[in-house]
């Protein structure tokens, strides 16, 4: 049987990507969305944040090896939990509630996140921290592109209740 804290990570990565997959509805109202060209094919996010999640469960478990005491622990905990919720909530408000512009607000909570998480276990494992800069990188990316989506397609307050009592 895995130690704690493996299963821990396992569970972390297993949780966001199904709830990930279950929230993201590729349906009408989103293939109508006015997307960039540059915007990659829908079948690579799976895959991509497969590749991302897995990197961030190995770096959960390197930095909780590195900590050295019960506080460094706590504080790996604390950033991923941290992570965990905002990671959870961008796609309810994208994708279930219609709300690029909400989702896009969020998504910076999201990138602070990643990027606390990516600092904040170096202490503890330097392999660790490098596990999550791609975690960072398409974070980044997927902002920006929510950007422009909200940009090629706002405004969405006043759309919003319109298009989830139609659809």
């Amino acid at each position: 049987m895995p130690e704690p804290h493996i299963l821990a990570a396992i569970l972390w990565a297993l949780i966001l990507a199904g709830a990930g997959g279950a929230l993201t509805s590729i349906g009408p109202w989103y293939r109508n969305l006015k997307k960039p060209s540059w915007q990659p094919p829908d079948w690579l996010f799976g895959p991509a944040w497969t590749v991302i999640l897995s990197s961030a469960a190995w770096a959960a478990i390197l930095a909780w090896d590195g900590a050295t005491s019960d506080a460094d622990r706590k504080i790996v905990i604390g950033l991923y939990v941290a992570n965990f919720i905002f990671h959870f909530l961008w796609s309810p408000l994208f994708f279930a509630l219609k709300r690029p512009d909400l989702a896009l607000r969020e998504s910076f909570l999201l990138w602070a996140s990643v990027v606390a998480l990516c600092v904040g276990v170096l202490p503890y494992s330097a392999l660790a921290s490098g596990l999550l800069v791609p975690y960072v990188l398409w974070v980044s990316f997927a902002t920006y592109l929510n950007y422009v989506i909200v940009k090629l397609n706002g405004p969405f307050h006043s759309q919003s209740l319109t298009q989830n009592e139609s659809s």
